[in-house]
This record gives structure tokens, sequence and C-alpha cells, in this order.
């Protein structure tokens, strides 16, 4: 008995051991050479370099493949054809042999159906958080199970009264902090001209936020903020157009619930950030996104650093060569989608990537690089569809702020936290001004349905 009690002993310690923290296991670097690999942890555990499953912080066991280009363990969504590494953010494909179950609930589904031109596929149950009463998408009962034949992607009904146009704009400067910007202020101001002059946005419709407003409800503070978000969709109907602008600071912090592949929730910065906290992606999503109804549609440019995916939104646009992508199906257990509508988000870059602040593009007032190349394209008559609108803005960032810059300071020697995220944000800002910097600012697109980008782009 006494050896019993020393075999099981051990084997509740290995056990104990196993139970690594998820970002661990995708930290883990493995030698193409080797079938095995020590935890960075130093401990006796060797892993396989294979196919493996592990414990997780989410509520089900993960699956994890080997990634072919930095071999780092990455795991795919559930029965995800092609995903992206969140390692060295390359596209993989997962083996016909590997179909990992839905969330752990249940027999593994078949793959999902191929999305039809402009189609979309449902969410798979169970909805933690889905809105109610109304099904996803506007489905008129409970959703089909994952990998049933997709329902029609829902588009912007014809109203039964006149189309509302609402917007919400926001632009923080942070002056006199060590983090300020320059342009933000200025962006805003822009996209307030391009909404009322161009696209017949009601001035009366426009919430605007920024800084310098003697009115204390318009300073964007995170209540503000919120209370501005929820005021956009909170009396959304059918064939409304809702607006959302932000020019200020991103980041990023840890996510607690184990469903950011990269591990890391994307955040908006408000102008009391140090006394209210930053805005979270996860609520963003649910006041923002969530309650959009049937034939609403939502347009987001949201010019920060840290922002790709800073609503959360369930498809992400990755562009493979020149004229053609897939959209990404970041789809996880809690549901991210809309009541119905359709919501689509610019953001200033990808999630691991930062925005500029410059005067760069104008050549004589500093501006958000992202809001200036979406105002351009527009105005320029190069915005026919999403695809085009979204191709010239990146060739204009591309071309105004491709490499040549100072080395910008380490982000650590500035301190650690957001603080020093900010810095490292103002340091880069500054870099700009003379033309120029050593990063890369890819504008991203994603959306609540996967869409058709050829599609006439109708604010």
């Amino acid at each position: 008995s006494l050896s019993l009690s020393l075999s099981l002993s051990i084997y509740l310690s290995l056990s104990l051991s196993l139970h690594l923290d998820i970002s661990i296991y995708r930290s883990l670097s493995l030698p193409s050479s080797n079938t095995f690999a020590q935890c960075p942890l130093e401990r006796c555990v060797e892993l396989p370099a294979v196919v493996t499953s592990f414990p997780s912080k989410m509520s089900a066991p993960g699956q994890a493949l080997v990634c072919p280009t930095c071999r780092n363990l990455t795991t795919p969504p559930p029965g995800v054809p092609v995903f992206q590494c969140h390692v060295c953010r390359n596209l993989v494909s997962a083996p016909p042999s590997f179909v990992p179950p839905a969330y752990g609930v249940g027999p593994a589904h078949p793959p999902p159906a191929p999305f039809p031109a402009g189609g979309s596929a449902p969410y798979p149950p169970p909805y933690a958080g889905a809105p109610a009463p109304a099904p996803p998408y506007g489905a008129p009962s409970a959703a089909p199970p994952y990998g049933a034949p997709p329902m029609p992607m829902p588009m912007p009904m014809a109203p039964s009264a006149p189309m509302r146009r609402k917007a919400l704009i926001i632009g923080i400067n942070y002056r006199r902090s060590q983090s300020e910007l320059q342009g933000c202020i200025n962006d805003a101001n822009c996209m307030k001209y391009l909404l009322t002059k161009k696209f017949n946005f009601p001035e009366a419709n426009i919430l605007f936020m920024t800084e310098d407003q003697a009115d204390p409800l318009m300073r964007p503070t995170k209540r503000n903020i919120l209370q501005g978000m929820r005021w956009l969709v909170g009396d959304a109907r059918p064939g409304d157009s809702l607006f959302f602008h932000y020019s200020g600071h991103g980041s990023q912090q840890r996510d607690p619930t184990g469903e950011e592949l990269d591990g890391m929730n994307e955040t908006l910065v408000p102008l009391d950030y140090e006394s209210a906290g930053v805005i979270v992606d996860d609520e963003i999503n649910r006041i923002l996104v969530n309650p959009l109804p049937a034939g609403a549609l939502l347009h987001a440019v949201v010019d920060a650093c840290h922002s790709g995916t800073v609503l959360d939104l369930p498809f992400q646009w990755k562009q493979v060569g020149t004229g053609s992508g897939t959209w990404l199906d970041n789809r996880r257990r809690t549901f991210k989608g809309t009541a119905g509508g359709l919501a689509i988000n610019f953001s200033g870059c990808d999630d691991d990537q930062t925005s500029a602040d410059t005067k760069a593009l104008s050549k004589t007032t500093a501006t958000g690089a992202m809001t200036f190349a979406f105002i351009q394209a527009i105005e320029g008559g190069r915005a026919a569809n999403y695809f085009q609108l979204l191709a010239s803005m990146r060739e204009l960032l591309r071309s105004s702020l491709g490499g040549g810059g100072a080395a910008l300071p380490n982000i650590s020697s500035l301190g650690g936290g957001l603080a020093g995220m900010l810095l490292g944000g103002a340091f880069a800002a500054m870099g700009t001004s003379g033309g120029g910097r050593g990063f890369t600012q890819i504008p991203q697109i994603s959306c609540s349905e996967p869409l058709d980008l050829n599609r006439a782009v109708i604010l």
C-alpha cells in the first residue's frame, strides 16, 4: 500500500505540473529536428511536438497544432480549415483529419459548409451572452447546428420610415500628459465634416466628443463614451445607418477568459483612463455590436494602436497575394455577432501593430494616418467598394510611412504596463513627423458576416 500511495502521489504531482497556463503552451518553441521539447518553466515535463491536447483556461480542453512556419503551438477555432498563427501571423491550413470538437460539447462536428458570395454561417450553440430575445442574424428561431447550410446574410432592408443616420465621433489628444497626441481632435473635426457634407448626416444626430468641449457630458471620459455607444445603437431600427469613429490611444491587456488567440484583449483609452480604466473589446462588442437589429448597418473607423479586432467582430479579412484573400473565422464560445444587423469595422492597424499620429500625410498639420487615408480615399473617388477602399488606404500609408524613420525607444525602458505602452506610442508619433518611421501599419477590416468586398460603400 505504501508503494501504491507513493505512485499515486507522483502521478498527482505530474498531473498538476502539466496543468500549465495556456499562454505557456503558446509560447513554447519546438525545434524542427526533435519530437519533444522541454517546458519553458524548466520543469522536468517533456511535451510531444505533434498534435496534442492540453488544458486551458477555456471552458473545455483546447487542441493545438504545430505551426509549420514558426514551429509554435497554435490553436485553430473549432472546425475552421484556415486560421492565423498567433505568433508568426501566417495563414495555416488545418489537416483534413484534424477536426477539433466544437468547444468540447458533444461529438466533433463536420467542417462548416463553404460561405457563398455574400453569405454567412450561424454561430455554434450555446450562445454565451447572446442578445435576447432576438436570435443571431435575425433568425426566427434557434440557430441550426454549426455546419448546417448557411443562412443568407442580412442586407439593409428598405425602411418603412425614412432612413436615419446617426454618428458618434471621438477625438482625444490627452493634452498636458506624457502620452499627448497632436492630431486626434483634427481627425474628429475632419470626420464630422465628411459625414455632414458628403453623406448628409444631420448635425443634430452626431454626438461629438473631444476634450476641448465646454460641456462636461461631451468630454470623452469612459462613462461618456459608453453612454454614447448606448445612445448610438439603443433605438436602432431597420434601415438605420450608424457610424462610430474613435481617434486616440489604443492598448492591450491580458485576456482572463482564454478566448483571445493571442491571449490579449484590445482596449480603447478614454481621457480619464488613469482613474476610470480602459474600455475593453468585450464591453465594446456587448454595447455596440450585440444589439444591432436586422436591417441596421454600423460602420466603425477606429484609428488607434492595437485596434485590429477592437470590436471583437467574428470575421477578419486577410489578404493572400494580390487581389485575393479570405475571411478568417474568429468565432469562439462567446457570441460576438449582432442581433441581425451588419457591423463593419475599419481599424488603423493589426492587433500587434501601432498607428501613426503624424504630419507626414497632410504635410501641414498632425492627423491620424488611418483617418486621413480613409477620408482621402473617399474624397478622391477611390472607394467604389470595400476592397478598393481598403486597398487605397493601405497603399497611401505604405507610400507615406514606409521605413526610414529613426529607431524607436524600447517600450520596456519607458515603464511597464499601460503607461509604458502609451509613452511608446507617443514617441512613435513624434518619429513620424519627419516623414517616416521604422514600423509597419496596415489598416484592417473586420465584419459580423463574411462580407462581399465588391459591395458598394454606402454610409
